[in-house]
């Protein structure tokens, strides 16, 4: 990567629904501009850019790559990104390394629920847009379909550069509406031709539109242009770069990546209309300051992505906004509030690493071996610049399974192993559910668990079996209860003794066990009322009805006895967990299970089918609103029937519905499900049989 430049930098995003072609966009971009020799193919699993295992074993991105290329003059930096809604994560740590993204689009498969998703992201940071629709030699491929498609859902500003020639096998190449020519391709070369006869009608109506969307963006123009005066090429253009920054026009072109047309017209266009960072300007701070991309001014960079590899250790990947950066030194991070040592800077092409010398605005780059630094944090040359860029904002992650490993030796690397993960996988959460002693692996849905055990066993040796999680209920009484319980064991020498008589009542819901002496004239000496104490809470640990904890109850000590030579502190710990257990017997025990606060977003034509899946999981729906055509219910359902909701939900909404969720109270399980979890408890040897 040679050094250049802040106005002679273009950083692009590919972004799409899974399978429009990114990968094999960038990979025909890379060939084109001589960065690469060999045009490799997703099926083939030869791409530059997807080069991990498990992206070549599924034929698919799961990571975001970067690749760069050098045209006219000017680097672009690509940075292709996953397709698939499990991996959103990746095209959130993306978009904030770039100044634009290119919408790749299916021709023969139009806007799709990923083309919605990934559009949010984009406006979310306010990228300017390009569209490509590739695919054009597609069978089923329909320019027009998907033209009124996006202008029916992302509005006028849809402004079509090119119109294709032919389709699907007939497809060859485009026209171009602003310079009127048209380009066609055969072997794999571009010449010049008169537009086709069948075109040129339709080119003019899209010229006419497409100027018009352009003038929109300059109150000069506009004027001209109702005056009925011709625009040149060159206002055109102009026109049409300030609308693209601006975000109000968005251009399209067409192509073909594995046929490698289009690509190198959408490689110029880049240059010409996607800002550099020195026209994207500064860069706000989280207390409102303004960063310019100066490369004599102080150093800033945000980190946007961190992994763990076996082999290198961690390899951090940062963009530059202010300032300059030489290798072999130290930066600061404003997050952590940790310094950071820095070795070699590292250029990435796919799997490839480059040394480099520094890096300046607007240059995306890596470094390995950083010991703290996360996607998001702020990276600055010393500790006195109180500058900190807003942090990223990741999706929820929310398919819950158990994982466990296979054998002691993974048992012994699995701590370390999901350590590492989660320093690379922010769409993740990793916790011990203290209810039922399982690790709990959250994360985005199915394919995205698979990836994550896959990693786990090739990048860190921890082989894991994942299942549907137990659910941590909770177990406690209804009722006062009295119970006297002795505790007696004879066996030659000294025995065992301990008597208590205890009184137990139900306490308030989530206020957890308390425990109270009303012990008068030393019937229990006072240095064994703390073995009782702790004889309940152990007993309250393991639970009674199906080995879940107990909790909301009191305990008071009122009364008992004790042996001059037998009692001992172990008795009475046995004496008081037997009476928790008898209590149970007498005090009308329940099983409590964890309910859940929804919060549920679908689209209007989905929220019939959404209820009735909700009310069929024993759920209660609190509340709805409407805006912008998307539904927010709020519902309040058992844990027990949310494990596989994501899927659900992702199948009845066509992948458009979302959620989050986090436990809100623990309610009484109803008695017939109860009565299912204490038999199949005591089948596995948990708890006791009682009933309630």
């Amino acid at each position: 990567m040679k050094p250049t430049t802040p106005d002679k930098i273009r950083n692009v995003a590919l972004i799409s629904h899974g399978g429009a072609g990114k990968t094999s966009l960038a990979e025909a971009m890379l060939f084109d501009a001589g960065a690469i020799t060999r045009l490799g193919t997703v099926e083939a699993g030869t791409t530059t850019l997807d080069w991990d295992p498990d992206e070549q074993k599924r034929g698919q991105s799961i990571n975001l790559a970067i690749g760069s290329i050098e045209h006219e003059g000017t680097r672009i930096t690509i940075v292709d990104t996953p397709g698939y809604a499990d991996f959103q994560a990746d095209v959130v740590e993306a978009l904030a390394a770039v100044d634009a993204v290119i919408v790749v689009i299916d021709a023969s498969a139009g806007v799709e629920v990923g083309t919605e998703e990934v559009w949010k992201l984009a406006d979310a940071r306010g990228l300017p847009r390009l569209i490509f629709v590739n695919k054009m030699d597609r069978e089923n491929a329909n320019y027009d379909a998907t033209l009124e498609q996006l202008k029916a859902r992302f509005g006028p500003k849809i402004a079509p550069v090119y119109l294709p020639i032919g389709s699907a096998d007939t497809f060859r190449g485009y026209v171009d509406v602003i310079e009127e020519h048209a380009t066609v391709y055969e072997n794999g070369k571009p010449s010049e031709v008169p537009i086709p006869p069948e075109l040129e009608g339709i080119e003019h109506s899209r010229r006419d539109a497409m100027v018009e969307a352009a003038a929109e963006a300059s109150d000069e123009l506009m004027e001209k242009y109702l005056e009925g005066a011709a625009l040149t090429d060159a206002e055109i253009e102009a026109a049409m770069h300030k609308g693209t920054r601006e975000g109000s026009v968005v251009p399209v072109f067409v192509g073909s990546a594995t046929k490698n047309i289009g690509v190198r017209e959408l490689i110029n266009m880049i240059v010409k209309h996607v800002p550099s960072p020195a026209e994207v300007g500064t860069r706000a701070t989280v207390d409102g300051k303004e960063i310019t991309p100066d490369p004599a001014g102080p150093f800033v960079a945000q980190v946007f992505k961190a992994t763990a590899d076996p082999f290198v250790g961690r390899l951090t990947y940062f963009r530059v906004v202010s300032g300059s950066l030489n290798g072999q030194g130290h930066v600061y991070n404003v997050n952590r509030r940790e310094e950071e040592r820095v070795g070699n800077l590292l250029a990435v092409q796919g799997k490839d690493q480059e040394h480099i010398a520094g890096v300046g605005p607007g240059d995306i780059a890596a470094v390995a071996k950083l010991s703290t630094t996360a996607a998001g944090d702020t990276l600055v040359a010393d500790r006195t610049q109180s500058v900190e860029l807003p942090a990223l904002t990741f999706p929820a992650p929310s398919l819950q399974v158990a994982i466990e490993p296979e054998s002691k030796a993974d048992l012994d690397k699995l701590g370390q192993a999901l350590h590492r993960l989660a320093e690379e996988e922010p769409g993740v959460r990793i916790r011990r559910e203290e209810g039922t002693g399982e690790t709990i692996l959250t994360a985005m849905g199915d394919a995205h668990v698979d990836v994550i055990v896959d990693r786990l066993k090739r990048k860190f040796g921890a082989s894991v079996r994942t299942a549907t999680p137990r659910v941590p209920y909770r177990e406690t009484i209804r009722q006062a209860a009295r119970i006297d319980n002795k505790y007696k064991r004879q066996t030659g020498g000294h025995g065992q003794y301990g008597h208590v008589v205890i009184e137990f009542a139900p306490a308030e819901m989530g206020t957890g066990f308390s425990f109270g002496n009303k012990i008068v004239g030393g019937v229990v000496p006072k240095q064994y009322i703390p073995a009782v104490e702790k004889g309940l809470r152990e007993a309250m640990a393991e639970g009674v009805l199906a080995g879940y904890p107990v909790v909301d109850l009191h305990a008071t000590l009122v009364d008992g006895s004790y042996h001059t030579v037998d009692s001992s502190e172990m008795a009475f710990k046995v004496a008081a967990s037997q009476a928790l257990k008898k209590a149970f017997d007498a005090a009308s025990p329940a099983l409590l299970e964890p309910i859940l606060e929804v919060d549920v977003v679908v689209p209007d034509e989905f929220m019939g089918d959404v209820m009735g899946q909700i009310t069929s999981k024993r759920g209660h729906v609190l509340g709805m609103d409407s805006a912008d055509g998307l539904q927010h219910l709020k519902a309040q359902v058992p844990q027990a029937e949310m494990f596989h909701y994501a899927t659900e939900l992702r199948s009845i909404t066509q992948g458009r519905g979302r959620f989050s969720w986090k436990v809100d109270h623990y309610a009484e399980v109803p008695i017939n499900i109860a009565d299912k979890v204490v038999a199949e408890a005591g089948r596995n040897g948990h708890g006791s049989e009682r009933g309630h």
